[in-house]
């Protein structure tokens, strides 16, 4: 029997952990890449190629140069209950750290995205960066979301903020 409150969590190989929090105040869930033996997509300048991961002394790692972008696998997938989805955003350490950002953040995974979850990253450092395996890369917060109908009609003006941009018309 499966509780319809919990994220069904599969790993795809040995060793891989579902995603955790460090403290009980915690709203992120840790993401942590798996690298062992991996081929990862990376992108630069509009070109997509696949680069294995290297074995090193110090583990199993990717290497970016600047402004290379990758999809950094996580090794499991998992399933949200409906009307959940996963925010994946930058750990503000590693963000302040490194120049690694993830390249859509917010991103968002859905509750019937079937795949491996992968966290796209970017290296908009100006040196190259070394992601080893295990690291926590990403954090993930989970939120509820309303689907609402769209009604074609007209819209009408709820406030004198007319003609800018945002809510203070900058």
């Amino acid at each position: 029997m499966t509780d319809d409150a919990a994220i069904r969590f599969e790993p795809l190989h040995e060793g891989v952990a579902p995603p955790s929090r460090s403290t009980t105040g915690s709203a992120g869930y840790d993401l942590r890449c798996f690298l062992v033996a991996r081929t990862v997509r990376v992108a630069l300048d509009g070109v997509v190629s696949e680069r294995p991961t290297e074995s090193t002394e110090e583990g199993w790692v990717l290497r970016l140069a600047p402004r290379e972008k990758a999809l950094v696998p996580l090794g499991f997938r998992a399933q949200l209950p409906i009307g959940v989805e996963a925010q994946v955003r930058p750990r503000s350490g590693l963000a302040f750290r490194t120049g690694l950002v993830i390249a859509n953040s917010p991103g968002t995974i859905d509750a019937d995205f079937p795949e491996e979850w992968c966290v796209p990253v970017a290296n908009w450092g100006v040196e190259p960066l070394v992601v080893t395996h295990g690291e926590r890369i990403a954090q993930m917060v989970l939120a509820r979301f309303e689907v609402l109908p769209f009604v074609q009609e007209a819209v009408q003006p709820t406030t004198d903020r007319m003609g800018g941009f945002g809510s203070t018309g900058v």
